[in-house]
């Protein structure tokens, strides 16, 4: 029986189904990479730059070859949003685990990094905080493996601890009170009620009296977090006769308490923070202008004597349209570098072998202000993240501490009466 003819119609319809199944040789492999922030809501400016920051970072790795021992497999990002609630957090946290994303990146909030950590641990997905100071969010489930309650630790965190700040923010302290002469100033420590603000005020506190400076915490006020108003607060705070305020805010807060206390008239030498957001990103600078003048906060920072750095500032100043690199974006970016040093060291995006790679990270290409390379310790924390004394000025935030780090000198008030000047 002769062979039927082929027609040329059959022929190219057959060819182009078999070209329509064979996978494209442009299109590498990829890994999914769960990226969670808060950007809408309340924190939706801080939320949106870690996003961006994140995508940039993938980007670059991408372009250039992927992760190699993974066939030059390309970072996908998932992408998540808290809406800094911290029920929604924990849902989105497990839809990102339900699609399949190797390692979770996230969340900024304390509150909503705390909320995600079951998730994490009962669907066995390693999760990398970027951004998140309390000690409990790690430290519970150090614990829990500790006591046999969990087997693996899947939690880690790049970010330092509100203990870490705290240290750092006392020894600053000390050393800029020392710097501008003023041999016991008055503190008043304010912050918000949230597990943030609690954790970074003890922080604090634990540190002072540990160190035992010259200069005192003479009172303590905390709002209600978010705050409606904060008049009742800082007629407290005034009433201590405070030399200088110690607040540790949210974006919200700084935008109802700097105003506030240039309202009340507080005879201040200067605001300086223990570490927290709220008082240099761009939309808080727009929207305080005078009230942030020469406010300072102790906040981790990109370390910009670093090229990398710089070029990495230009090109997000570029991507976002007005937002500028710091720490927000900085930690979230280098956050996707430590995935895809772990990813090439683990050459899989199994869980054992991910969490395997993450907890014998050793990570020398920082792009932030640090004390050593990025390594994890047996809370899952980096011993060597390390905070810098920013300071306003001029409109823009400038690393003014420590003198090795500074981008420029600070300026501080001498005893009242007499003109500020550069230190």
């Amino acid at each position: 029986m002769p062979t039927p003819r082929l027609s040329r119609r059959t022929f190219l319809a057959g060819t182009a189904a078999i070209l329509a199944a064979r996978p494209a040789h442009a299109q590498p492999p990829s890994v999914k990479i769960g990226v969670l922030h808060p950007v809408t809501g309340p924190l939706a400016e801080a939320g949106q730059s870690c996003r961006l920051a994140a995508q940039i970072a993938a980007d670059e790795i991408n372009a250039a070859g992927g992760i190699k021992s993974m066939n030059g497999a390309h970072l996908e990002l998932v992408l998540g949003d808290t809406q800094t609630r911290q029920e929604v957090a924990k849902a989105e946290a497990e839809r990102l685990a339900g699609a399949g994303v190797a390692i979770l990146v996230g969340c900024f909030n304390s509150g909503d990094s705390a909320a995600v950590v079951p998730v994490a641990q009962q669907r066995r997905l390693p999760f990398l905080i970027d951004i998140s100071a309390a000690d409990l969010i790690t430290a519970s489930v150090a614990r829990a493996v500790k006591d046999g309650r969990e087997k693996v630790q899947y939690v880690y965190r790049n970010f330092p601890t509100s203990t870490l700040f705290g240290q750092r923010a006392v020894q600053y302290f000390d050393e800029i009170f020392k710097q501008a002469g003023l041999a016991s100033p008055r503190v008043v420590l304010m912050h918000g009620n949230d597990l943030f603000g609690h954790s970074q005020a003890r922080g604090f506190l634990a540190a002072h009296k540990a160190a035992k400076p010259a200069w005192d915490v003479v009172e303590t006020v905390a709002w209600a977090e978010p705050p409606v108003d904060i008049v009742a607060e800082v007629t407290r705070a005034k009433s201590a006769r405070p030399d200088v305020i110690a607040p540790i805010t949210r974006p919200l807060s700084a935008r109802l308490l700097l105003p506030e206390i240039a309202r009340q008239r507080l005879d201040l030498l200067g605001i300086v923070g223990p570490g927290s957001p709220g008082l240099y990103e761009a939309g808080q600078i727009t929207a305080l202008k005078a009230n942030l003048e020469h406010v300072m906060t102790s906040v981790p920072w990109p370390n910009f004597k670093k090229p990398k750095a710089r070029r990495l500032a230009e090109e997000f100043a570029r991507r976002s349209g007005g937002p500028t690199l710091d720490t927000n974006s900085g930690y979230s970016y280098e956050a996707i570098l430590i995935v895809a040093d772990v990813l090439e060291r683990a050459k899989r995006g199994e869980s054992d072998a991910v969490i395997e790679a993450l907890r014998t990270t050793r990570f020398t290409d920082s792009l932030m202000v640090a004390a050593g390379p990025v390594v994890f310790n047996d809370t899952g924390d980096n011993p060597n993240a390390a905070p810098a004394m920013i300071q306003i000025l001029g409109q823009r935030p400038w690393v003014v501490w420590p003198k090795p780090l500074a981008e420029r000198g600070l300026t501080f008030p001498r005893p009242r009466g007499q003109a500020r000047r550069d230190l």
